[in-house]
């Protein structure tokens, strides 16, 4: 009996150690500072490390050589803790501004609002502006999903309405420099910070739907003024924070659908845990769950209505696309 639980001990330790070597290895590999080659053999010298160390386990020196990957691993998390994101560099011009604003009374006026005109996604007018809204005139609160990588995964913005037609939306973002990409598995790794959007709907929805062609579904939020509000100042409120104390963007504890996750608890909204908080494709499922969409229909009509791919390409990314995009899009507060 004993032997078996011996043996047994040993597996469970061997995939703790296999999953910690393969997250050391792949931390040293993207934020190691020293060149490609000295990357990999960095990396590979502790895939080693961690395989000798696995095979110790089943014999005399067990004990030892599990104090010494414990020793060679808390120095690996000393490391990475000093490692903080960059506040200035040669950023991507989408992303090279990050907004904050400022409440005076009910009015709130925005510092740099993203106000691109787009003609290919690396042809466009860039242009950032400062915007006043009256917070008395805000009347909605809306959930737009764009899908880039299949069904699963979808980048999530929110937007906010007011009295006279116009929208504000929010976009939780990469920072990336000049010529980088977004890499859902580097970015696990402290390699990109993260930053918020504000802007027009037909610049940052308009680009994913009329430029990149992704697939970009609309869904109006059962919100009313008095429950949109705070959140909205919750995006200033973090965005203004960022302005100031980076934080490095997570692809799965700090990205565009947790960051307004944790928003929305921050004011007091009920947003309990769900799986499709994660794999954030299926949020139209969850919301409709939670009865912040319309119930009136059942939710495949509704997923079938929110599309407005066609629509918006048809409005072109002028300035009324905003009401052109909604047509057809049932609202509960209708």
């Amino acid at each position: 009996m004993r032997r078996a639980i011996r043996i047994f001990s040993a597996i469970l330790l061997a995939v703790v150690i296999t999953v910690a070597t393969a997250w050391a290895t792949l931390a040293l590999w993207y934020r190691l500072p020293a060149p490609e080659v000295v990357r990999y053999v960095a990396g590979g010298i502790f895939v080693l490390f961690g395989c000798s160390v696995i095979i110790a386990l089943f014999g005399r020196l067990r004990f030892r050589a599990l104090v010494v990957f414990i020793t060679a691993f808390a120095m690996m998390l000393i490391w990475w803790s000093t490692i903080k994101p960059v506040e200035h560099a040669d950023w991507a011009r989408d992303v090279a501004r990050q907004v904050t604003g400022k409440l005076d009374g009910e009015t709130l006026t925005l510092t740099n609002v993203r106000d691109f005109e787009w003609r290919t996604d690396s042809d466009f007018t860039e242009r950032w502006t400062t915007r006043a809204y009256d917070l008395t005139k805000l009347r909605s609160l809306d959930l737009f999903m764009s899908y880039w990588a299949g069904p699963e995964i979808a980048h999530v913005m929110m937007s906010f309405g007011f009295e006279d037609g116009t929208y504000l939306a929010w976009s939780v973002e990469v920072r990336r420099k000049k010529g980088g990409e977004f890499s859902p598995l580097a970015d696990l790794f402290k390699s990109n910070p993260l930053v918020i959007i504000a802007a027009d709907e037909r610049d940052v929805v308009g680009v994913r739907s009329n430029i990149r062609g992704e697939d970009v579904q609309l869904y109006r939020l059962r919100a009313p003024p008095e429950e949109a509000r705070p959140l909205l100042l919750e995006y200033v409120l973090d965005a203004n924070a960022l302005s100031t104390a980076p934080e490095f963007y997570n692809s799965i504890a700090t990205n565009c659908t947790t960051t307004v996750v944790k928003m929305m608890r921050a004011v007091g909204d009920k947003v309990p845990f769900d799986w499709r908080l994660i794999v954030n494709g299926y949020l139209p499922e969850y919301a409709y769950d939670e009865g912040a969409l319309d119930s009136r229909l059942p939710l495949a009509d509704l997923k079938a209505l929110a599309h407005i791919d066609k629509r918006a390409r048809e409005a072109g990314l002028t300035s009324d696309y905003s009401r052109l995009i909604r047509v057809g899009v049932p609202s509960p507060r209708d």
